[in-house]
């Protein structure tokens, strides 16, 4: 047999004596004595075998003794029952993708969709398993049978291809395109339509699952981000115990607590955004100006009663909780990015990659003397980017 030497493309192939070494695609079947791109004519039977190619580095295949014949009948039956195996693999992967979008689209998660005594984390399980199973099986019949493809319905074929400069001639190209219908014709695709269709028809499901998915990013949020269910005679009540709380029950300086909405205790959606902690500061230590932005009120010291100050926890950055107050210095600390808030002059922002103050709560006392909400808060809650929505 022939051994083959690579060249830098500007010289023809470089031909010499001795044993070959196997240059076998991996998962490609017996070699067809056939030329891809340019060559001459493989070898006559009973010579040795040869690789042809052409001085600009063109493909060739490697002629092995083996000359073109017609598959026998066993070869036939051989290749139909595997064309049965892939189409069956296919059409499992089709049921499996639809199995999928049917669990994503059928089976409640959320509280709203499970009814009374509905549990989310039995119904969280069964969704996971079955979105889990199909998905997994979908995936794998495809793989299955994409392999199964190329093992025993592809003919194996070797090809030698020399190294030659990027820049390729009219000629390789003309030798490209000709390869390229051959490994067409080889892969079978036109030859067996039952496969190609069956392999569509597999990975319907999976491109349209991307669509299906798209619903859970729920409508645009429109101005809802502008706004908490803070609301004129709101009580604020203690987070944890849930009472309701008058400024003799925080009579102590320095001390600072966090204040939910009456109504919405047990909303974790509605804290989200409507979270405050209550600060009481000593006679003289609380200067809020007045401030705007534009023609809106965002902080003064109307806002406050008995140099009690309520504002929002949800940092201005990205929103994490402010849950660290300093006494000495009145400053809030966001622990997520070390934003400071000066808690004395309306939550001003004196370090950090926060843009803005945190909103101020409008606060009075009701006829009963229980803190109340005047309003909502006058400007958004939480990152700065939400005033956009």
């Amino acid at each position: 047999m022939s051994d083959i030497e690579e060249t830098d493309g500007s010289e023809g192939a470089e031909v010499a004596s001795g044993p070959v070494a196997p240059h076998r695609v991996i998962g490609t079947p017996p070699p067809a004595p056939r030329l891809l791109g340019g060559g001459t004519e493989p070898a006559a039977a009973g010579s040795e075998s040869a690789v042809s190619s052409e001085s600009a580095g063109g493909v060739a295949v490697a002629d092995h003794d083996e000359e073109l014949r017609q598959p026998t009948e066993a070869e036939i039956q051989r290749g139909n029952r595997a064309e049965k195996v892939v189409v069956a693999c296919f059409v499992i992967a089709f049921l499996a993708g639809c199995g999928f979008i049917a669990a994503y689209i059928g089976l409640p998660v959320g509280l709203d969709r499970l009814g009374p005594g509905g549990s989310t984390l039995d119904a969280a399980l069964r969704s996971n398993l079955a979105l889990g199973t199909s998905l997994s099986v979908a995936l794998l019949a495809l793989g299955l049978g994409a392999l199964l493809w190329v093992r025993l319905l592809m003919p194996e074929v070797e090809i030698v291809e020399e190294r030659h400069e990027l820049q390729s001639a009219p000629a390789d190209r003309a030798a490209f395109a000709e390869t390229f219908k051959q490994g067409a014709g080889y892969s079978q695709f036109v030859k067996r339509p039952l496969v190609r269709r069956s392999l569509i028809l597999g990975t319907l499901p999976l491109v349209a699952a991307p669509l299906v998915l798209l619903r859970d990013m729920g409508p645009l949020p429109g101005t809802s981000l502008r706004h908490t269910v803070w609301s004129p005679g709101r009580r604020l009540l203690v987070y944890g115990t849930n009472t309701p709380i008058t400024p003799a029950d925080f009579s102590a300086p320095g001390s600072m607590i966090t204040i939910v909405p009456e109504g919405y205790e047990d909303d974790p959606d509605a804290l989200v955004k409507a979270g405050v902690i209550l600060i009481k500061f000593r006679p003289g230590e609380l200067d809020i100006p007045v401030r705007t932005q534009g023609s809106t009120l965002v902080g003064t010291m109307n806002w406050t009663v008995d140099n009690i100050v309520a504002y929002s926890k949800i940092c201005t950055h990205i929103g994490c909780p402010v849950a660290l107050y300093e006494q000495t210095t009145h400053h809030i600390l966001c622990p997520c990015h070390q934003s400071t808030f000066d808690a004395s002059t309306g939550a001003t922002v004196i370090f950090g990659p926060a843009a803005r103050p945190l909103p101020q709560l409008p606060m009075t006392v009701n006829t009963d003397g229980y803190l109340v909400a005047k309003s909502d808060f006058t400007q958004p809650v939480g990152p700065s980017f939400w005033e956009r929505g």
